[in-house]
């Protein structure tokens, strides 16, 4: 964990909904697009943080962050460069399934994933091996920012919730409190006296509730 250059900023952005998010089905690494809501949600967004004006914006490669991102990059001219490593959890046999289904089949897995125990989901990724990816590649971007520059990163609420948890400090055990980020929310890190710390967490225009993966 680097300490973070003084007065830079880094916006953590989810992207809009998805049909799978009202079904309640991981979604994880499967490409899913975004509803008529989902865009507008990133539309109404898009149009909030453009008054940050952002320096850059990177995004994960799946079609729901990188629309929403887009959404952004059209309203300030920025170029949105896309990165793999900040895709969503790959979570194997549970994507496509709702919580339900998850909780019928895999109830022991579930159970020790809500606990906090490092859980391969599905056979799938550990959360520590997403934030082994995704938490360096927001640092390398945000090392290229100008002073009191700010990045967005637009991404999905898992990998959002696991590279806070790892640039904040927090150990693993404890990501899960961490609330979800609700559609189009973001939250916000800056810099502290050591390190990365959080600023704001699900911020938006109004509450709204939270679906999806990390429900």
């Amino acid at each position: 964990m680097s300490t973070p250059p003084p007065r830079r900023r880094i916006v953590l952005w989810r992207h809009g909904q998805t049909s799978w998010n009202l079904e309640h089905r991981f979604q994880g690494t499967t490409d899913i697009p975004l509803t008529d809501e989902g865009l507008a949600q990133a539309r109404r967004a898009a149009e909030m943080l453009a008054r940050l004006r952002p320096d850059a914006i990177v995004s994960s490669d799946l079609s729901r962050a990188a629309a929403t991102a887009a959404e952004l990059a059209a309203l300030t001219g920025l170029e949105v460069r896309r990165d793999e490593a900040l895709r969503e959890t790959y979570a194997g046999t549970w994507q496509g399934l709702t919580h339900e289904d998850i909780q019928a089949r895999h109830g022991d897995e579930y159970a020790a994933w809500k606990r906090g125990e490092p859980v391969r989901r599905g056979g799938g990724k550990l959360e520590s091996e997403v934030a082994d990816r995704a938490a360096p590649c927001v640092e390398r971007n945000a090392e290229k920012l100008p002073e009191n520059g700010t990045l967005i990163v637009v991404s999905h609420g898992g990998t959002i919730r696991t590279t806070i948890g790892r640039l904040i400090g927090l150990e693993p055990s404890s990501w899960e409190a961490l609330g979800g980020l609700s559609n189009c929310c973001w939250s916000v890190l800056g810099p502290g006296a050591r390190g990365w710390r959080l600023l704001e967490h699900n911020a938006g225009s109004l509450p709204l509730p939270v679906i999806g993966d990390d429900t």
